[in-house]
């Protein structure tokens, strides 16, 4: 995975937060934060929280008495995020690496990660840091994105790209956010991190957004696809969006468009 593929620095976190969120993480969110809440957790770790779509729908379910830590690798997206959430005594805002976890042993009660996953260098150590943080009978609840084929309009977009750049295809949405969907292997590296108890469920829902154009700005620029796009040349950003709308247009009209989006929804204990 290049470094650029982690980088969510410059505007990309604003754009990421007002474009990519309610097109979508939201929809996801909302299910995350109640497979989280259940059971009244006393301690919550979020890592990879990205601009805290997880946060704001996490934060109202939770007793007023819990700790929740909010982490993130990327000070600027954790910075958005405790902007975006406002005062709250509960929360402790924390910059941290999911694979080295500054926390002690058996801190909390549940870890959630909300399309996070795909970004560790190495799952497994990532699963095992969990674990290691969670208390006996504690929960890792995290989501991961099926593969692109299964996600319409970055799937589109990725075509879209390809016939743009045909020499160096942008792939970072297939080969990142869309590049870890094997459910046999997140099985496997949630065993080896040493999660005995896996439930995994695949879950369709649908992504919206008020014009073609509106969902290729948000994958152009809400995203590390904009640093694999300005790499190659910036002065092309404008085509670039264009064609990926025109791609979007061709299969979901002119209009409001709406596409089928994919993820792997996955809860494993700890013993």
């Amino acid at each position: 995975m290049p470094d650029t593929d982690k980088l969510f620095a410059g505007s990309i976190p604003a754009s990421y937060d007002t474009l990519m969120v309610p097109l979508i993480f939201e929809v996801y969110a909302g299910d995350l934060a109640e497979l989280v809440a259940q059971g009244s957790p006393g301690a919550v770790l979020e890592t990879a929280a990205g601009s805290g779509a997880v946060t704001r729908a996490l934060a109202p379910r939770l007793g007023a008495g819990t700790r929740y830590v909010v982490s993130d690798l990327n000070q600027p997206m954790l910075d958005h995020a405790a902007a975006r959430q406002g005062p709250d005594a509960r929360i402790e805002w924390r910059q941290a690496d999911a694979l080295a976890l500054p926390f002690d042993d058996a801190s909390f009660d549940v870890v959630c990660c909300q399309f996070g996953a795909m970004f560790f260098p190495d799952r497994a150590a990532g699963y095992a840091e969990a674990r290691r943080v969670l208390r006996p009978g504690g929960r890792l609840v995290f989501n991961v994105w099926d593969r692109i084929e299964e996600n319409a309009f970055a799937d589109e977009v990725t075509t879209a790209l390809g016939a743009l750049f045909p020499l160096d295809p942008p792939r970072f949405l297939a080969r990142t956010p869309h590049g870890y969907h094997d459910t046999a292997l997140i099985r496997a590296d949630l065993a080896r991190a040493g999660f005995s108890q896996v439930d995994l469920q695949t879950q369709a829902r649908l992504s919206r957004a008020a014009s073609a154009r509106d969902a290729a700005i948000a994958y152009c620029l809400g995203t590390p696809l904009r640093n694999e796009i300005e790499s190659r040349d910036a002065g092309l950003m404008p085509l670039a969006i264009e064609r990926a709308a025109e791609a979007i247009a061709r299969r979901h009209g002119t209009g409001p468009v709406a596409g089928r989006i994919q993820a792997h929804v996955i809860v494993a204990g700890a013993q």
